[in-house]
């Protein structure tokens, strides 16, 4: 039996309803220091599988701006640790600074919200977006995405279940690079 399982859970339509309502209230606490507020992760994409937490992305001008971390204090997220590094995909010789984010949470006992905070103009900022804007226009890379996890999910434990799941979220964007070139992508508006 695992110790710390992941649960992936159907699609929810609930998931929309409920970033509108966090994204409104990182907005009201942040106002202009949010450039952009984002819907990302699997909970972003219809009709994809996923674990019951919201993603959100937080587009700022500095990650280190404390009065932007004390106002998501201030409205009752919890400043999971000190400035972290996401997955650096292979292939990308950018430095480590275009990796750097902030990792926010909702407080034990609301349901599940992580608030990435992440410096505006960086490679880290447009992957996650690319990678969910990718999912929404791509039904099969999606629902082959989703067979990855609910296989993975049941097998190992959380920390592995992440560390697997990189790899083929690189996959992903070989393709979603491609795509991106081929279609003139741009960064999406925010969506709250």
């Amino acid at each position: 039996m695992l110790r710390n399982p992941v649960v992936i859970v159907p699609p929810s339509i609930g998931w929309a309803a409920r970033f509108c309502s966090l994204g409104a209230v990182v907005r009201n606490a942040l106002g202009s220091r949010a450039f952009a507020i984002h819907h990302i992760g699997s909970t972003s994409v219809p009709h994809l599988c996923s674990k019951d937490v919201i993603d959100i992305q937080l587009t700022v001008a500095d990650v280190h701006d404390a009065p932007t971390i004390s106002a998501l204090a201030d409205a009752g997220f919890i400043l999971r640790d000190q400035p972290t590094h996401d997955h650096v995909p292979p292939g990308y010789t950018d430095t480590p600074d275009q990796w750097e984010k902030r990792y926010l949470r909702e407080p034990p006992g609301m349901h599940a919200a992580h608030i990435h905070v992440r410096p505006a103009g960086k490679a880290n900022q447009r992957y996650a977006l690319l990678f969910r804007d990718y999912l929404r226009g791509h039904a099969g890379a999606a629902e082959a995405y989703a067979r990855v996890k609910l296989l993975l999910a049941p097998k190992v434990e959380r920390e592995d279940y992440i560390e697997i799941k990189d790899p083929v979220c690189d996959l992903i964007m070989q393709a979603a690079e491609m795509w991106a070139a081929s279609t003139g992508w741009v960064l999406p508006s925010s969506d709250a």
